[in-house]
């Protein structure tokens, strides 16, 4: 097993006293012990442990206790927070380069992590708390990963109930010198409405690989449902393409899924011109539309299960709660802003479950050489 391979590499390099691999659990609340027999030990919560202080912070964080040191590291590939790994060893090392040469492990442990996943299924066991539904593992598997980090942008992006959604998914892809992500919404329940969106994604990224634009991607992708379900099914897309260089924005607005944009502290809806979902109709045309993002622009993305969630008296919650919900976690890195807003849905909508699935995409845009540029002045400074 591989973090059997890293244990005893660093027992013999850093006379480690004990390593442990955990991996963040599908609805982001505890951090999964990895272990030759799945869920046998207890798992830590994210809020309130030490390794989840170093999950949270994307920073080592290090105890010291009983006469050892405790190092806790992210694990984390471009941006897509995994888990943690813990080493424990004897007070005598030198901190500062242990951190560093740990740091360099992690992130090696990280990439063959995604590429052992092709061949075991250790590591999805070990992310799941409790059992998943089939429409659910159906619809976690189309995912492209929780979180995203580039110079440009900064995404991250959470579903609830995390263990039992059907039809909301999102998926994006980075190029050279594009960002295109959609954030989508198939209707009905269960493994059909996980069907439905399966289709749905699989025919955009396939337009998008055959380098088509993207209202020629919503059009395959439209016929593709169509021809499945002659409109007795249908799927809500956001479509948008990005430019890095210049932050113009592609859109096709084709259903459900909504967008707010957070600027200067002012939280404002980004309304298109609403299009037929994908697969109503039988070869329906798109038409795009464009919005430029300025550096220091925060973008949320929400299904109807989170702005039409409800509150006990019956306000919406996408009216104003939501739009408040964005400012007070302005300072959150967009990792935590969707499990954040989650959170402060469920408390909003009461006692009573949430009667559809909820979905938060949230992305930082910096741009191409605007984070250089403000380091540069900063340096700049007397």
């Amino acid at each position: 097993m591989l973090v059997s391979v890293v244990e005893d590499a660093l027992r013999k390099h850093y006379g480690a006293l004990r390593v442990e691999l955990r991996l963040a659990d599908y609805g982001l609340r505890s951090l999964q012990l990895v272990e030759r027999v799945p869920h046998a030990s207890v798992s830590v919560p994210i809020h309130g442990s030490p390794q989840g202080r170093a999950f949270g912070a994307q920073e080592p964080y290090v105890t010291h206790e009983a006469g050892v040191v405790t190092a806790h590291l992210p694990v984390t590939i471009r941006g897509d927070r995994m888990g943690v790994l813990t080493v424990t060893v004897p007070p005598d090392r030198d901190l500062a380069s242990l951190l560093a040469e740990l740091g360099h492990i992690s992130e090696a442990l990280g990439h063959e992590i995604l590429v052992a996943e092709r061949d075991t299924d250790l590591y999805l066991q070990a992310r799941r708390a409790t059992r998943l539904t089939l429409a659910a593992e159906m619809q976690w598997q189309l995912l492209p990963g929780r979180s995203c980090a580039r110079p440009e942008f900064a995404l991250g992006a959470h579903l609830e109930p995390a263990y039992a959604i059907f039809g909301d998914n999102y998926d994006w892809s980075a190029s050279a010198d594009h960002l295109t992500l959609t954030v989508t919404n198939g209707m009905g329940e269960g493994i059909e409405a996980a069907l439905l969106t399966h289709l749905a994604i699989n025919a955009l990224r396939n337009a998008r690989r055959a380098g088509l634009g993207l209202a020629d991607q919503a059009a395959l992708a439209d016929q593709a449902v169509f021809a499945q379900y002659r409109g007795t099914a249908y799927v809500s897309v956001l479509l948008l393409r990005f430019d890095l260089a210049t932050g113009e924005v592609e859109a096709v607005d084709a259903g459900s899924p909504r967008l707010w944009r957070l600027r200067d502290r002012s939280v404002e809806p980004i309304t298109f011109e609403a299009q037929l979902p994908l697969g109503m109709f039988e070869e329906t045309a798109y038409v795009p539309e464009r919005f430029t993002v300025r550096p220091g622009d925060r973008l949320l993305f929400g299904s109807d299960g989170v702005y039409d969630a409800a509150s006990p008296n019956g306000e919406s919650y996408g009216e104003r709660a939501l739009a408040r919900a964005l400012t007070s976690t302005r300072l959150l890195p967009p990792t935590q802003v969707p499990g954040a807003v989650l959170r402060e849905l469920t408390t909003y909508h009461g006692d009573t479950a949430l009667e559809d699935d909820a979905l938060v995409v949230c992305l930082d845009w910096w741009g191409r050489g605007a984070r250089q540029d403000v380091t540069l002045a900063e340096d700049a400074r007397p």
